[in-house]
C-alpha cells in the first residue's frame, strides 16, 4: 500500500497524467498553490467522470499526485477549484495519504486477527478444557465482534480529523476560505444530481 497505493487509484479511475499543453488552467493552479504550501509540484491527472471530485495521492510530496474529474472542471470557478485544490495540497503536505494507509493497515490487520480468531473457536478453540478455565470462549467472541468495530471507528476518527486539518491548511494555502465554501456547496448539489458509480 505505501509504494503503490498512488499508481493503483489512479489506475482504477483511470485517470490520465496532463501537463500544462494538455490543462492549463488546471495545472497553473496546482503550481501556483504548491509554491504557495512550499510544496514540489506534484504530477496531474484528469479522470473522465461527469461527477465532480477531486483527490490527492501519492506517499510523501515528493511522490505526490493531484487528481480532478472533467466534472468538477466544468461545475466549479477558477476561485473554486483553487480552493479544493488547496485542500488537496493540504493533504499532501501533512502526509494524510501516509497515515490513511497506516490506519487502514491496523484496521485491516485487526479484523483479520479477529476473523483468524473465529476460525480458531470453529475449529478447535471451543474445547472442554478451555471452558473449564471460565469464560474465556464469551470474552474471545466479545472480543471478534468488538474489535473490528472499535478499529473501524478510529479508522473514522483519524480520518475525519485529517479532512479538518485539511480544510484549515487548505484555507490557508489558498488564502481566502470562502472560495472553499463555495465549492462545498456546489458539490453537494452536483454529487446528489449525478451520483458515483
Amino acid at each position: 500500500s505505501y509504494w503503490f497505493s498512488d499508481k493503483i487509484v489512479l489506475k482504477m479511475y483511470h485517470a490520465r497524467e496532463v501537463t500544462r499543453s494538455d490543462a492549463p488552467e488546471l495545472v497553473q493552479v496546482v503550481e501556483e498553490l504548491a509554491g504557495r504550501a512550499e510544496l514540489p509540484m506534484p504530477r496531474v491527472y484528469m479522470i473522465a467522470n461527469p461527477q465532480p471530485n477531486a483527490f490527492a495521492t501519492g506517499r510523501d510530496p515528493q511522490h505526490a499526485a493531484i487528481a480532478v474529474t472533467d466534472g468538477i472542471m466544468r461545475t466549479l470557478t477558477r476561485d473554486e477549484l483553487r480552493g479544493v485544490i488547496a485542500h488537496e495540497l493540504a493533504h499532501v503536505k501533512h502526509r494524510d495519504i501516509l497515515i490513511g494507509t497506516i490506519a487502514a493497515t491496523f484496521a485491516g490487520a485487526i479484523s483479520m486477527l479477529a476473523n483468524m480468531a473465529q476460525w480458531a473457536m470453529i475449529f478447535g478453540g471451543g474445547r472442554s478444557s478451555d471452558r473449564e478455565e471460565g469464560g474465556g470462549g464469551i470474552g474471545g467472541l466479545a472480543m471478534m465482534i468488538v474489535a473490528p468495530i472499535a478499529a473501524m471507528l478510529v479508522q473514522m476518527a483519524i480520518s475525519r480529523s485529517r479532512e479538518f486539518q485539511a480544510d484549515e491548511g487548505g484555507a490557508k494555502i489558498a488564502g481566502n476560505p470562502v472560495s472553499r465554501a463555495n465549492a462545498l456547496g456546489k458539490l453537494e448539489t452536483r454529487v446528489e444530481q449525478i451520483p458515483m458509480d
